[in-house]
């Protein structure tokens, strides 16, 4: 069996970062040795792809859905990578963005937006959007694979894929913390409703240090909500009212600077139309 289009863009990918991890010096840090043992295993079970047979349904299906399951290792490996820097250094770029924040939208709305205009109602409905990434990033590939539909399935996948390596080549080329580091947390009832909880504990467990920049949350939504449009437009239409929710939650929870929603709406929406072209 061929390796498809989204194999070869993660290979390219961990490509590039095992040449930025040797170039660094692989063992100035113990975890620059695990990463690189990832990037060697991921080269096997892509071998091992190319092995397959034609009757071995579940390989196939897990061809097409194993880069939806490697995007937490995928994601934390670039808080890994980011440790490797000095703070001061992040924030120095954390310093850049937030001047073309103050140009755009005449000061930091990441911090004012949610301060200025304080909603139980809306803190609580923009908060539980943030979670519809996940939904929207996993779900629609395994169902499709499920209806025995694994080329749209594949199509939406890779959509999704580009948008994440895109965000993930500017989280270890240029680190940005973001808001939820840069700036302290609000306070008070829109803080403390259920699902802002939620958010800020999960980001305290799991958030990777310098991946602000751009929202890979907003570009791997928009890519794959675009990509649905085609392959499965009525699920499509159905996350593009949670995508639009998800993208303004991102800013006025103080996860993202505004430029970051911004960029990763641009990737998001760029990434899809690539990604079809190159599928052919």
């Amino acid at each position: 069996m061929a390796l498809t289009a989204v194999d070869k863009l993660l290979a390219g990918y961990l490509g590039f970062l095992t040449i930025l991890i040797l170039a660094r010096g692989p063992f100035g840090d113990a975890a620059n040795g695990w990463m690189l043992l990832m990037h060697a295993l991921f080269g096997v079970m892509l071998y091992l792809f190319t092995r397959l047979r034609e009757t071995d349904r579940l390989g196939r299906a897990l061809h097409v859905i194993y880069p939806i399951i490697l995007l937490l290792p995928f994601y934390s490996q670039i808080g890994l990578l980011n440790a490797q820097f000095a703070p001061d250094s992040v924030y120095a770029n954390d310093a850049v963005v937030q001047s073309w924040e103050n140009l755009i939208f005449r000061g930091q709305i990441s911090y004012s937006w949610i301060r200025d205009h304080p909603s139980v109602f809306w803190s609580g409905l923009l908060h539980l959007a943030y979670f519809s990434y996940y939904p929207i990033v996993i779900l629609p590939p395994v169902l499709l694979v499920l209806r025995g539909r694994p080329g749209d399935a594949r199509a939406v996948v890779f959509a999704t894929m580009m948008a994440f390596v895109v965000c993930y080549l500017f989280f270890v080329l240029y680190p940005v913390a973001g808001p939820n580091y840069a700036f302290e947390h609000p306070t008070g009832p829109v803080r403390d409703v259920w699902s802002a909880k939620l958010v800020y504990g999960i980001l305290a467990g799991g958030s990777s240090f310098g991946a602000a920049f751009p929202s890979s949350h907003v570009a791997a939504s928009t890519a794959a909500t675009a990509a649905l449009w085609r392959a499965w437009k009525p699920v499509g239409v159905g996350f593009t009212l949670p995508l639009i929710l998800l993208t303004i939650g991102t800013v006025y929870g103080q996860m993202h600077y505004g430029i970051d929603a911004a960029a990763g709406l641009a990737v998001g929406l760029v990434a899809p139309i690539v990604a079809a072209r190159i599928q052919g």
